[in-house]
């Protein structure tokens, strides 16, 4: 035991002293706040649009359309056409086009974003949209929205209502109230969807956290086995200690980083509300919730860890790693993919038949864990997932050492022959 502490010392001090380690620290919290913020940093960042908006159908829909585009985020800047008035749709678009492509300027010097035509019969208009931006959608639907809410408009008026009256009949809002058994108050409020979003979370974060905690012990293992330090340590400890010091250490690392990451948060998203911090407290105590995150955390953990420091035992550099990596990474893109499905469809039949690979097992169960799943899929996912992970451990006890004095190319047939213990040994 001592021994395995000491290596589980060595392993965490040798990358706290890097200057890698804290870079990541420093810059996880950075990245995180952008990808959270990227959205509206966008939105504030995107330039309005020059649009033109041309009414050849007779039933001036043009005014609804730009009051519409001016309303929207950012507001479109609505330009004058040039040439107009049109003797029909295609003169329109003929005339205009030169603008739309840069090879003419607009009176007041800008360049057309967008021209929007109302052509065809008064009553049943449609709308030919050109524009620049063939991937944004978001122009396309705010002029829909807008032609359709101008026809029913006009029909209506057309039938004998008055715009007062169909001001009215428009501004009517149902009141929806939300209930669910689930609710302890019966209808739903802000704090009973918390629960979903705090296992989505921890979904991600047990994933991010393995995954590094992982590649930490598979680069560690690499540069060990290449300086020879390997060989030494054999000679000295037992495989389980090693292995168990190396888990240990990597793990400690990661704690150090979760850590510094979950102060950072918290200063930074829960000093302007505390009471928030206080309700995701009270989430994962509530049942338990939190044993239940951390039993699939150190099953999950030690399950990766075993299996990343086996692979690294039987590489010689890290472009072989990467032969094995690539395959594994792609195969754990799938809990990725069905974690967000976790929110809003827990339950679904494709998660619980997910949830019983152990590969995907820690993650997804995490993300569902708010939904409260069966007892019996709690017991049976872990008692899978753990068992196997004793599996790995009896598999890595038997191979780590022949992998640490094979030299060369990984070979597969070795790790097989380490695995039912006739490889090489000293």
């Amino acid at each position: 035991m001592s021994r395995m502490l000491s290596i589980a010392v060595r392993e965490y001090l040798a990358f706290v002293r890097t200057v890698g380690f804290w870079l990541s620290i420093c810059l996880m919290p950075v990245g995180l706040l952008t990808a959270i913020y990227a959205t509206s940093l966008t939105a504030k960042g995107q330039l309005p649009q020059h649009v033109v908006v041309v009414d050849v159908s007779g039933g001036h829909f043009d005014a609804s359309l730009a009051g519409a585009l001016t309303k929207a985020t950012p507001p479109a800047i609505i330009v004058a056409a040039p040439g107009a008035p049109f003797a029909s749709a295609d003169v329109a678009e003929r005339t205009l086009r030169p603008y739309l492509a840069g090879e003419a300027r607009t009176p007041g010097g800008a360049r057309l974003d967008a021209v929007a035509v109302v052509r065809g019969p008064a009553d049943a208009p449609t709308l030919d949209l050109w524009t620049r931006n063939i991937v944004d959608a978001g122009l396309k639907a705010q002029l829909s929205d807008a032609l359709s809410a101008a026809v029913r408009k006009a029909r209506l008026e057309a039938s004998g209502l008055s715009a007062d009256r169909i001001a009215a009949i428009d501004a009517y809002q149902p009141q929806v109230a939300q209930f669910s058994p689930k609710s302890a108050a019966g209808r739903i409020s802000a704090r009973d969807s918390l629960p979903s979003f705090v296992g989505l979370a921890m979904g991600f974060v047990l994933y991010a956290l393995t995954l590094t905690g992982a590649g930490i012990l598979l680069n560690s293992v690499i540069e060990e086995k290449s300086n020879r330090i390997l060989e030494v340590l054999l000679t000295s400890a037992s495989v389980p200690e090693i292995i168990g010091g190396k888990i240990l250490g990597a793990a400690a690392v990661t704690a150090s980083a979760l850590t510094v990451w979950a102060l950072v948060a918290g200063f930074g998203f829960f000093g302007r509300d505390p009471h928030m911090l206080v309700e995701i407290i009270g989430v994962l105590m509530h049942h338990g919730l939190i044993f239940y995150f951390l039993l699939y955390f150190f099953g999950g953990y030690l399950m990766y860890a075993t299996l990343f420091t086996t692979i690294g035992a039987f590489c010689e550099t890290p472009r072989d790693a990467q032969t094995l990596l690539g395959p594994l990474m792609i195969l754990l893109t799938i809990p990725v993919v069905f974690m967000g499905q976790s929110v809003t469809h827990p339950d679904m039949p494709a998660l619980q038949i997910l949830s019983w690979i152990p590969p995907f097992t820690p993650f997804l169960m995490a993300a569902r864990g708010a939904s409260e799943p069966p007892l019996w899929q709690v017991i049976g996912t872990a008692a899978l997932m753990f068992g196997v992970t004793g599996l790995e451990l009896w598999v890595a006890g038997r191979a780590f050492r022949t992998g640490a004095l094979a030299s060369g190319r990984f070979d597969f047939k070795l790790l097989i022959a380490g695995a039912m213990g006739r490889g090489e040994r000293v």
